[in-house]
């Protein structure tokens, strides 16, 4: 006995007199852990599930249908990983540093009760995509952040190219709480920055309050992100496309008498107005009987109104999307357009086809449109 307490007084001052050298071998070994790699052609190489699944685990996002009906963009968990090296260095300093890696794991509902009661719980893998802050790679993205997917369903992609930065970062931009990362939703993540990062308290920068603060640093930072990219193309009938004659439509409310109508206001989960100020949305004859049918691609002429109010539930502009081209081409076959004023219509906050602020924030609706049938 008294030689293992010998040894072991003098493993612990070996640990107390060497903490200079083992907290940053600690740290050095987690920074040596392998990344990411890409391909010749600037591709992401598919990650080693056996990687990844060994970084520090950060939470699970899940919004299943059942709470989002008939079906929801994203219904299955999501289970995120940060590297290492990237999470100390955020719990450290309270920043997410040039080159930090966070993988998304998709994994679907399976069973809906268990022996502990009813609830959702995991089936099987089904996705996989990736987040890489990188100023070298990305210099021109906003926040230096790009955003890859393997695929929805096995067998995935053995590699992926960034999406375009519209697609991703507008979302991310308008309600991400810190640095483009939802850590809103993610506790491990708020917990290491109030605990180690100095002067940090756990306070996380509040995403833009209203789309016009969003689309003033989304336009600076994307060059033209409220700019049309394509021409407008004429639709016979129904919401015109023209500045004028499309405000003293919505003046006039004309779209109140469209067949598809939410029976009352509720709060905005987007970045229009100030999020969780009301709005209300009216869908016209084309897109209510599309989305009754379920079509995974809406038809031409299909187009909705979204009434905004303010927070004392006046009205104060309008935001509109119309489908002008049979193919969607990856949003620029939507016209969009949002006005913040009810008196004004000189100075829309976006007009046009293939807007990349819009078509970015709704490309996870079904053909663009985030609003589902039955209507609430």
């Amino acid at each position: 006995m008294p030689g293992i307490r010998i040894l072991f007084l003098a493993l612990f001052s070996v640990v107390l007199l060497g903490g200079v050298l083992f907290l940053p071998q600690l740290t050095l070994a987690q920074e040596e852990s392998p990344k990411l790699s890409f391909d010749s052609s600037g591709r992401l190489n598919k990650p080693d599930p056996e990687l990844y699944r060994t970084w520090v685990y950060v939470g699970t996002p899940l919004t299943p249908n059942e709470l989002n009906p008939p079906e929801a963009p994203f219904p299955e968990f999501h289970n995120v990983y940060i590297h290492p090296g990237d999470y100390y260095h955020y719990k450290t300093y309270g920043t997410f540093r040039d080159g930090t890696v966070l993988i998304k794991e998709l994994v679907t509902v399976g069973a809906k009760a268990a022996t502990s009661g009813n609830g959702y719980f995991m089936g099987e893998f089904t996705g996989l995509e990736a987040t890489i802050k990188d100023s070298q790679r990305f210099p021109n993205e906003p926040g230096y952040w790009a955003y890859f997917s393997f695929g929805h369903s096995y067998p995935l992609a053995e590699s992926a190219e960034a999406f375009p930065a519209a697609a991703c970062n507008a979302c991310h931009d308008a309600s991400a709480a810190d640095d483009f990362v939802f850590t809103q939703y993610y506790p491990v993540l708020r917990a290491a920055k109030a605990s180690g990062a100095s002067g940090g308290g756990g306070q996380m920068a509040a995403g833009h309050d209203s789309f016009e603060e969003m689309a003033e640093a989304m336009s600076s930072a994307l060059g033209g992100a409220l700019e049309p990219t394509v021409d407008t193309g004429s639709v016979a009938g129904g919401i015109p496309t023209g500045k004028n004659e499309l405000f003293q439509y919505l003046k006039s409310g004309t779209y109140k008498r469209f067949p598809g109508r939410e029976s009352q206001n509720h709060p905005t989960t987007g970045p229009h107005t100030k999020q969780g100020w009301p709005v209300r949305v009216f869908v016209n004859e084309i897109l209510d009987n599309s989305m009754k049918a379920a079509s995974a691609s809406h038809p031409v002429g299909s187009g909705s109104v979204k009434e905004m109010y303010n927070e004392d539930g006046n009205l104060q502009g309008w935001a509109v999307m119309l489908k002008t081209q049979a193919d969607s081409d990856g949003g620029k076959g939507w016209f969009w357009y949002e006005v913040t004023s009810t008196t004004d219509g000189s100075s829309p906050v976006g007009i046009g086809n293939g807007i990349p602020l819009c078509f970015g924030c709704h490309a996870i609706g079904k053909d663009y449109v985030f609003t589902r049938y039955p209507l609430r």
